[in-house]
């Protein structure tokens, strides 16, 4: 026993010191970014109501303070695949289709959890805390239009890998309530993206570049911001799990004070230095279980995001030769609705030691960017995002493909007591945005986009 706690512990320092290594790389990166909803197969499926729920290692991510349902050590790990495309017709008839690098963004974002219950690695005196460190792109853009299109002096390429690194822990005040706490630190990097932000147009003309040239703007930094919540569990069945679940969530804004360089046909102009806010945002949302016994679960779910956009006021660009270069933003923050839902099987007949779930979901966003400052590179209109799911999770006596049993999936003397494969699939249903009265005229124009979204999870619990 002792010494599959050590392992256990070696193993948690071991895989937080390996990420924390290879993602402590921030490059030179610089741009606007829309949130990304989807931190997890599960939540994903559905529809991002998860907040209140919060019972898998993503909790990390939609409210940490649900860490602390979880025992042992825990882990989940996945990616999304992203593609879509905008279809932009001008007032002169004239068409254009920007997509997601090819109809696919490459390489795919990414999501890691790493959750452990301190008591169960044989930290008895901390028997009420949970600890975890997390790894995903919460805001996120990649967009390319022909070099030749209608509006190629605002845009013909964008892209922006930021990750955040998450520090958290969670501490179980009693069995009605529990906080959580934790840092979110923003950086850029490669390891889910391309390793900078870059933003490219066709110069109009002005500051001594040659009207024509493939003008890149692109710059970096590293920031931080915090998050607290809250979870609230007023009552529970006969087995001590939840019926009714609140989630609260606080993340705090960050500041990135980003500095990098202007390029002209990939030669240096001047250096560059803008200041970029990352919105604060709360969330709340309530889960129910209508019903909850030893073989059957359905859950209903109801969240609300508030986005404080408000705060990006401007990205005005100061180049080293002492020129500006303005760029007035003047979001407006807004809400996301999410409603959710999951009907899970425990021990099916026909599947010994399995557990199944069917889930579903649907999402609303409201616009952020007035037409004014309106980017093409920014999929911005009302939109409407249903979502569906499967998860299938394999108890350690259970057998894998009939080949394995999943107790023996782990590595060394390390064997999980579940293992689970969560899939979802989102599409975003963008309303037809007419743009008028732009800053940069070329842009106004009628946008259609549809943007869809494949994800997957896997979840080792130990």
């Amino acid at each position: 026993m002792l010494l599959t706690q050590r392992l256990r512990q070696s193993l948690v320092l071991v895989l937080m010191l390996v990420f924390s290594g290879g993602l402590l790389f921030p490059t030179q990166a610089h741009a606007q970014t829309p949130r990304l909803q989807g931190q997890s197969a599960s939540a994903a499926a559905m529809g991002n109501a998860f907040v209140a729920q919060a019972d898998d290692p993503s909790a990390l991510h939609y409210n940490p303070a649900g860490m602390t349902q979880l025992h042992g050590f825990q882990t989940l790990f996945g990616t999304s695949l992203i593609g879509g495309t905008t279809q932009f017709t001008s007032p002169t008839g004239a068409q254009v289709t920007g997509d997601r690098d090819g109809s696919l963004a490459w390489p795919p974002p990414g999501h890691v959890y790493l959750v452990a219950n301190l008591k169960d690695l044989g930290l008895s005196a901390l028997g009420n805390f949970s600890a975890g460190i997390g790894f995903n792109n919460p805001f996120g853009s990649l967009t390319r239009y022909p070099i030749d299109g209608p509006f190629r002096s605002a845009l013909t390429f964008t892209t922006l890998p930021l990750l955040d690194i998450k520090p958290t822990i969670a501490y179980k005040l009693n069995d009605q309530l529990a906080f959580g706490l934790g840092a979110d630190i923003y950086t850029f990097s490669g390891l889910f993206g391309e390793g900078h932000l870059e933003q490219k147009s066709i110069w109009p003309g002005g500051q001594g570049i040659a009207p024509g040239s493939l003008v890149e703007i692109n710059g970096g930094d590293t920031t931080a911001g915090f998050n607290v919540s809250l979870l609230y569990t007023p009552f529970r069945n006969s087995d001590g799990k939840p019926l009714v679940n609140i989630g609260l969530v606080y993340r705090s804004q960050a500041t990135f004070h980003l500095t990098g360089t202007l390029l002209a046909n990939g030669a240096l102009v001047a250096n560059t230095a803008a200041t970029f806010v990352l919105p604060q945002v709360f969330s709340g949302g309530m889960a129910v279980w209508p019903v909850r016994t030893a073989d059957r679960e359905w859950k209903l779910e109801f969240d609300v995001d508030y986005v404080g956009w408000k705060s990006n006021r401007t990205l005005d660009i100061h180049l080293s030769n002492g020129a500006l270069l303005p760029f007035p933003q003047n979001w407006q923050s807004g809400y996301t609705t999410m409603v959710g839902t999951e009907y899970r099987w425990l021990n099916m007949p026909a599947m010994p030691d399995w557990d199944v779930a069917l889930r579903a979901g649907y999402m609303n966003q409201q616009t952020q960017i007035p037409d004014r400052t309106f980017n093409p590179g920014v999929p911005s209109a009302n939109s409407h995002i249903p979502s569906v799911g499967i998860g299938l999770a394999c108890h350690a006596n259970g057998s894998f493909l009939g080949l394995l049993r999943c107790g023996e999936l782990g590595i060394g003397p390390l064997k999980p007591q579940l293992f689970a494969i969560d899939l979802a699939y989102q599409a975003a249903f963008y309303e037809v945005r007419t743009v008028t009265g732009n800053q940069n005229p070329s842009v106004n124009g009628r946008y259609d986009t549809l943007i869809h979204a494949g994800s997957l999870s896997l979840r080792f619990n130990y």
